[in-house]
């Protein structure tokens, strides 16, 4: 009998640790819809920042840059050069936009859930943390890549675009249909469980050995945020491109 309610406290206690969530939700109702409100305003900090570094480097243009114009032009080289080199020259500038705003969003978003200690401000309900924390926001942005390498390769070839789905041979007509389905979701889950699994890492070490072991956690994790953005905007510039060229 003793055996019998150890093993079914073990069960219980298992069930209990399976229904902890990975984080809380702040929510705002709209109608019958629930939205994900950390996402929203973490987001809107994000952009402000990138808006208010834009804009005090476009202001006043000089012939010869300095400051904020000459790092925002670095930055400008280097984003041209990811769409660059997944383009054909005469076709890449064009994409340039899409590419240089997925990344500096990202990067953002990344970089506001590794050094900002969102935890701190006190909500009714929920946390603050990384917009790319949550699997909804790196999902539409994969959507949008998927819409844009759509948008890419009617634009170029129109409906003949469709002729990449049986080549070399119609027998991969259904391989490479998924194909279409895995790219935003590759995109997506790499994207979301790389920024979830850093954010776990610096809490679970913030609460075992506080401030001394999470630093250089924290420092590794900007750094893999940072490449986790130019993955995502890398990758998305190579759909983009292959879209264009068509498969050879």
């Amino acid at each position: 009998m003793i055996s019998l309610l150890n093993n079914l406290y073990s069960f219980n206690s298992f069930l209990n640790i399976s229904a902890v969530e990975v984080g809380k939700h702040f929510y705002w109702t709209l109608g019958t819809f629930k939205l994900h409100g950390q996402v929203f305003i973490v987001s809107w900090v994000v952009i402000a920042i990138l808006l208010f570094i834009s804009i005090s480097g476009t202001k006043n243009i000089q012939r010869i840059p300095k400051g904020w114009q000459n790092f925002l032009e670095f930055i400008l080289e280097f984003l041209q050069d990811i769409a660059k080199g997944q383009m054909e020259e005469h076709e890449y500038r064009a994409w340039v936009p899409y590419i240089s705003t997925l990344f500096l969003f990202i990067l953002g978003c990344n970089w506001a859930g590794a050094l900002i200690p969102w935890k701190l401000i006190e909500l009714p309900s929920g946390e603050l943390s990384a917009p790319t924390n949550d699997i909804n926001t790196t999902v539409a942005l994969a959507l949008l890549t998927s819409l844009a390498y759509f948008y890419a390769g009617l634009t170029k070839k129109g409906l003949g675009y469709f002729a990449r789905y049986i080549e070399p041979t119609p027998i991969l007509l259904p391989i490479n249909i998924l194909e279409d389905f895995t790219k935003p979701l590759s995109l997506s889950f790499r994207l979301f469980g790389n920024i979830l699994a850093d954010e776990l890492v610096v809490s679970v070490l913030a609460l075992l050995v506080p401030l001394i072991v999470p630093l250089p956690v924290m420092v590794l994790g900007v750094f893999a945020s940072s490449i986790q953005a130019l993955i995502f905007s890398t990758l998305s510039a190579a759909y983009i491109g292959e879209a264009m060229e068509g498969h050879e």
